[in-house]
């Protein structure tokens, strides 16, 4: 029996698309004045050698699907729960709303600023997310849940960053989700019994554009280190904690996906934090301690209030409100003391670019 939450319509998968919980990604806009006055000339000459890969566009042909694509699907994925099935299109649709944020931010940023080299970047960003956006949704529309990206533009609710609080976010989210994907890749390629979607074959050069895309914004950061410094530290650690816990929880929250590829949650999690930590090297002046057993039992803490939020939630009426008022203030104390948790402070790399090396 589907329960009402099932994603089995394209209405259903562009609803949860425009869902703006804790967890799901957002659209974002920002000071486009501010971002055409970024100068990057004291990193120029890793700066334009970048432009170049870009230009180069080795992915040009990548997200064209193959005559076994479809035969997969028939044969791996009609073998999954109709459980398994319900979290695969959350997942699906998560990575395609994230996706998809990406190219809306950069194409505006590119349609509103002057400066010539913020705007040749956004360009070649807004054009690889573009790619990524459509080749998810392609995999939606096997289903018949495939999303009109055009009305989702126009009805997502956006949320205003300053451009500083987007290079820390946006630099985080290309990295972890480098992180993610190779992950995933590495142990797919290893036990390929496991992969039960030939969508994540792709994932090897798709990550690499996620990566190329964070060594953009590192570029940008390290060429204005007033961005690294001072106050602006509290920020980075505000930023670092609230990606990491977003995804624990949003991972913990989809424990059959990780089960069904061989994971483990938590090691899975842990993994991909390790490989981002060492990549933030390049920029951030610090990193969490993800080792910390008091860091491990927060997050632990938050997936299990995110839990009695969504009983709460389901419960509804008078008591379920005051549950989740409740619940909310717990998450909320947790965050602050994972927050002042000790981080590990760290000198920048030189120079600044790296290898995907993972």
């Amino acid at each position: 029996m589907q329960t009402p939450l099932a994603i089995d319509s394209a209405e259903k998968a562009s609803k949860k698309a425009l869902d703006s919980s804790m967890l799901s990604p957002r659209f974002y806009t920002t000071d486009f004045v501010a971002m055409d006055q970024l100068d990057v000339s004291s990193m120029r000459a890793e700066w334009d050698k970048m432009m170049a890969e870009y230009e180069g566009d080795n992915n040009h042909d990548h997200f064209q699907r193959d005559e076994q694509f479809a035969v997969e699907v028939a044969e791996r994925f009609s073998q999954v729960s109709p459980e398994m099935r319900q979290e695969f299109l959350e997942f699906l649709i998560s990575s395609l709303t994230s996706e998809f944020s990406g190219c809306i931010l950069y194409n505006e940023i590119y349609k509103n600023v002057e400066n010539p080299d913020i705007k040749q970047l956004m360009r070649y960003m807004a054009r690889d997310e573009s790619r990524h956006a459509s080749f998810i949704n392609q995999s939606l529309k096997d289903f018949g849940l495939g999303i009109d990206l055009g009305d989702l533009k126009r009805t997502k609710a956006y949320t205003y960053f300053k451009p500083k609080y987007i290079f820390y976010a946006t630099y985080l989210s290309e990295k972890i989700g480098y992180a993610r994907y190779i992950t995933i890749f590495r142990h797919l390629e290893k036990n390929p019994d496991k992969r039960f979607h030939p969508i994540f074959r792709w994932f090897e050069r798709w990550c690499n554009d996620e990566f190329r895309h964070g060594e953009s914004f590192a570029l940008i950061m390290r060429a204005n280190p007033h961005l690294l410094r001072g106050g602006n530290v509290y920020w980075i650690r505000f930023f670092l904690l609230a990606v990491y816990a977003t995804m624990y929880v949003r991972d913990h929250c989809r424990p059959m996906l990780h089960h069904e590829m061989g994971f483990e949650s938590s090691a899975y999690d842990y993994e991909v934090f390790r490989i981002t930590n060492e990549i933030t090297k390049q920029v951030f002046p610090v990193s969490l301690d993800i080792d910390h057993p008091a860091f491990q039992q927060g997050l632990a803490h938050l997936y299990f209030v995110q839990t009695q939020m969504d009983m709460a939630k389901a419960r509804g009426g008078l008591m379920g409100l005051l549950q989740r008022g409740r619940w909310a203030l717990s998450g909320a104390i947790t965050f602050v003391r994972l927050y002042f948790l000790p981080v590990k402070q760290q000198e920048l790399s030189h120079p600044v670019r790296i290898v995907p090396a993972w």
